[in-house]
């Protein structure tokens, strides 16, 4: 899909029809606000290389790298923002694709900050593909909405049937040991994902939106006083899914926890979804930690060295 339609069909979502004027600084998706980045995984010589990269300031990657001693054949990618944040106006695209039989990781440098607002909005749209055979850990570290900040991020998915991928958004509800208004003091939060098959048939879509003061945030079964929370998909096959499934213990201490998690299937036997909450950003990583380390073990046969650490 061309970068404008992708824009277009985010710019008609109906959460951003409060937030459509121009900033006053430079408008909106205007050059320099636009960041591109293309990533193209292959198998060659029984190791995985990054053989197709396109980058557009502020997005970049400068090579991949294979420092992880447990997966010596695994490149590893970080995705650099430039800009320090991202700032009203922009707008972001990645497209993420792995050939048969390779496998990747993909991470990004920091924290992903989404700076406060005044006017428009900041988007994101994402695409990942996986072919038969093809691994790849997509695990971003933390978004941090600061306030009044507005943000709305979509990723299509397509993933053969015996593929895995994990996936992950972990969130953080503002700069909480900043000001006291910073705990879910953004104006919109948008996150969505579809997933199909490459022949077209959908497997599921989910989408979490959160608004400025929205009263259900601290509902006991949403938030309930928890500052970070994290949605990671595994999709893979079906009988991975269900070791994967046997072998993760829910987290959900009787009084307490410093953080919670549980497992749950997702729908048409495309693999599972992790669910955590936590008091700080450490909390919900060894949560994620622990099921990222059983999906590997299961999906690859490899286990996931104890240095493997967000930067």
């Amino acid at each position: 899909m061309a970068l404008l339609e992708q824009l277009g069909r985010l710019d008609s979502a109906r959460e951003l029809r409060d937030f459509q004027t121009e900033p006053a600084q430079m408008r909106a998706a205007a050059p320099g606000k636009v960041g591109e980045l293309r990533l193209g995984f292959s198998l060659r010589d029984d190791r995985s290389v990054l053989h197709d990269l396109y980058r557009v300031a502020p997005l970049l990657v400068q090579q991949a790298l294979y420092w992880d001693e447990a997966m010596p054949e695994l490149p590893i990618c970080s995705i650099i923002s430039i800009g320090g944040g991202i700032l009203q106006g922009d707008r972001y695209r990645i497209d993420i694709t792995v050939a048969e039989g390779a496998c990747a990781h993909v991470t990004s440098q920091s924290a992903n900050r989404i700076h406060q607002m005044d006017a428009n909005y900041a988007s994101q749209h994402q695409t990942v593909t996986l072919e038969s055979g093809a691994y790849l850990e997509y695990l971003p570290d933390f978004t941090i909405a600061y306030r009044d900040s507005r943000f709305i991020n979509h990723s299509d998915i397509v993933i053969a049937e015996d593929a895995t991928l994990l996936y992950g958004e972990m969130m953080l509800a503002g700069r909480k040991h900043h000001h006291a208004d910073e705990r879910f003091g953004l104006d919109l939060l948008s996150v969505a994902v579809a997933v199909r098959r490459p022949d077209g048939r959908k497997l599921f879509a989910e989408k979490i939106l959160i608004e400025k003061g929205d009263p259900t945030i601290d509902y006991p079964a949403v938030m309930r006083g928890y500052d970070a929370f994290a949605n990671i998909m595994c999709l893979t096959p079906p009988a991975v899914a269900a070791r994967i499934r046997d072998r993760y213990e829910t987290n959900f201490p009787p009084e307490a926890p410093r953080a919670i998690s549980g497992v749950c299937r997702l729908p048409n036997d495309a693999g599972l979804m992790l669910r955590a909450v936590g008091e700080e950003t450490y909390d919900v990583r060894n949560e994620v930690r622990r099921f990222w380390r059983i999906v590997r073990e299961e999906a690859r046969g490899r286990t996931l060295p104890e240095e493997f650490l967000w930067r």
